[in-house]
């Protein structure tokens, strides 16, 4: 459901390049910045779990801006004209995601089990996709993405996601 990646004004912020492992904070809303990147020894530990939910939840937020989105997809740059025209509908602006479980599959891999509402109400329940280790920072599998787009369009792929 590609309104459901749409955004708003919420200032961008790129994901820290660093491999140290986060900084115990409070936890962020969806619309905030990605969550700190975590080291290979805290992908191993399980602690990547909560920072593929906020990235992938954050991602899927309404109010995330278009910038921060792309740096949450991986190879968002490609996907950047996409994110940015669905930003202006009105439609996803109440767009959000709920993950219901993480497994890390790998250190570059993991499931996400995931639903989509809509202004509060559900719009796609019980999906599964894939987060990806790229750059530093857990991101939104582009696979993933491209099925949600292809759903949206009558189950024909957008050009973005041939290849």
């Amino acid at each position: 459901m590609v309104a459901a990646c749409s955004s708003s004004g919420t200032p961008a912020t790129s994901p820290s390049a660093s491999l140290a492992p986060p900084v115990p904070s409070p936890t962020p809303s969806a619309a905030s910045a990605p969550a700190a990147p975590s080291s290979p020894a805290a992908v191993a530990s399980g602690s990547a779990t909560g920072v593929i939910k906020t990235n992938w939840e954050a991602f899927f937020n309404g109010k995330t801006g278009a910038t921060q989105k792309i740096a949450l997809l991986q190879n968002g740059q490609t996907f950047a004209s996409v994110i940015k025209a669905q930003a202006g509908t009105t439609i996803a602006s109440g767009a959000s995601a709920v993950v219901t479980a993480v497994v890390v599959e790998s250190s570059s891999s993991a499931t996400v089990s995931y639903n989509v509402d809509l202004n509060g109400s559900p719009a796609l329940s019980n999906q599964t996709g894939t987060a990806v280790y790229q750059d530093g920072v857990w991101k939104v599998g582009d696979v993933s993405f491209c099925a949600l787009l292809t759903l949206e369009n009558a189950g024909k792929a957008p050009s973005v996601c041939a290849g």
